[in-house]
């Protein structure tokens, strides 16, 4: 999904982040208010809380961990863009060190999908574990499928992520790990 796709929420999670952005660009308008908006994927690492419902990679590590089986909402095949914490913060301090906004709207993400059963074999791979899962009803409000063309941040400030999505992984179930000895 570029940046140039029509923005229509079909969730009330989509629609508040969407509001922001008319906010902004209001905010131009009538005040001069300079800004640049950075379009965030699936953003996970170590530190994510897995108390919640989002955070899938923290919630599958705590569960496997505890050798419990993590609840898949559908059949598995739905698919989100995940970058790595690192990354998203590399591409704020790009903007941040700009200082000043120009109204831009950026997407960041691999442009890869994911699915949930992928997540969720990544993350067992990573702890050597033989938990299954359990499918449940897909949730309602929830998407089938995206990903992000962060083309434009590549071209425009010279970002791209660079942890691929197996690193994030390992990296983030050894901290977990770590978190949960007793």
């Amino acid at each position: 999904m570029p940046e140039t796709c029509t923005v229509d929420p079909l969730c009330q999670y989509g629609v508040s982040k969407h509001t922001v952005e008319h906010y902004l660009a209001i905010f131009y308008r009538l005040y001069g208010m300079n800004f640049i908006v950075l379009r965030y994927p699936n953003i996970y690492g170590p530190r994510q809380s897995p108390h919640g419902e989002a955070g899938v990679i923290a919630i599958f590590s705590e569960l496997m961990i505890q050798n419990k089986r993590p609840t898949i909402f559908g059949d598995g095949s739905k698919t989100r863009d995940y970058v790595f914490v690192s990354d998203v913060v590399a591409a704020n301090v790009i903007v941040l060190n700009d200082k000043i906004g120009t109204g831009e709207i950026y997407n960041l993400g691999w442009g890869k999908e994911i699915t949930d059963l992928e997540v969720f074999q990544t993350v067992r791979k990573a702890l050597s574990s033989s938990v299954e899962p359990i499918f449940d009803q897909k949730r309602p409000g929830e998407i089938d499928r995206i990903s992000l063309d962060s083309s434009k941040a590549t071209r425009v400030l010279g970002w791209r992520p660079k942890v691929t999505f197996e690193e994030g992984v390992t990296l983030s179930v050894a901290y977990y790990q770590k978190l949960m000895q007793p």
